[in-house]
């Protein structure tokens, strides 16, 4: 299966900075060594700063979880964690964004149109929640899973419910953690790596019922889109 193919492809991609600096940045990347890189640019400043390192996680080897902790460590476990739940949503939705814009053509070179098809179909249907959603506590696979979903045009909705659903209990309880010191580390990664499939379970057959009852109610309107084949609907799937 060629897409499988594309999966690896991005997964190398995201990989070789890992390869190359990793070990680097983990070393200059302990929490109170961060905490103190944030603090440089004064308190009313360091969650930009955050911010900003969880999005270049995008491409460099950042620890995304220590950066979160490092903001609750500073602002407290809810500014922080709303903090850290917007950093790892801006970055789900730029990879997003930028290979829905310009990973097209790369994605079909590598995959093929059919197997793209293919790839519509997973993360157009239940399993792509699942895939973003969960993808949010794991390494490295939250940029290769938001690049692919924007390269197979997963409807956007979905995704940045998807993503939400992911980023909500990582940001909040690794902020939490940063703010009581790593006293409780094993509940709170149970609690990040539980709560987004639960989230997601919640939230997902709704946005299904809802994008069913809207294709319906489109055949309904015009009995004939039916008939148009995929060609139509792939491009009302809406845009990043």
């Amino acid at each position: 299966m060629r897409l499988f193919w594309l999966f690896l492809v991005l997964l190398i991609l995201v990989l070789v900075p890992f390869l190359l600096w990793g070990n680097q940045f983990s070393a200059q990347f302990e929490l109170q060594t961060t905490v103190d890189r944030l603090m440089e640019l004064g308190r009313p400043w360091a969650w930009a700063g955050g911010i900003a390192l969880l999005v270049s996680d995008l491409v460099l080897p950042v620890p995304g979880t220590i950066v979160m902790s490092a903001l609750g460590y500073i602002y407290g476990p809810w500014l922080g964690g709303g903090l850290a739940v917007a950093g790892s949503m801006l970055s789900g939705i730029l990879a997003y964004g930028v290979c829905w814009k310009i990973g097209r053509p790369a994605a079909e070179w590598i995959a093929g149109r059919e197997d793209l098809a293919k790839g519509e179909a997973i993360f157009g249907g239940r399993a792509g929640g699942w895939l973003v959603a969960l993808s949010r506590w794991l390494p490295i696979l939250p940029e290769v899973i938001a690049c692919l979903a924007g390269m197979v045009r997963m409807p956007c909705q979905r995704f940045v419910v998807a993503l939400a659903c992911g980023s909500l209990p990582l940001g909040f309880i690794f902020a939490a953690i940063g703010q009581w010191a790593h006293q409780y580390p094993g509940p709170a990664l149970a609690l990040s790596a539980g709560l987004p499939p639960l989230l997601w379970a919640t939230v997902g057959p709704f946005l299904m019922r809802r994008q069913q009852k809207r294709t319906e109610s489109c055949l309904q309107e015009d009995p004939c889109a039916g008939g148009r084949g995929e060609e139509g609907t792939g491009r009302d799937k809406g845009s990043p």
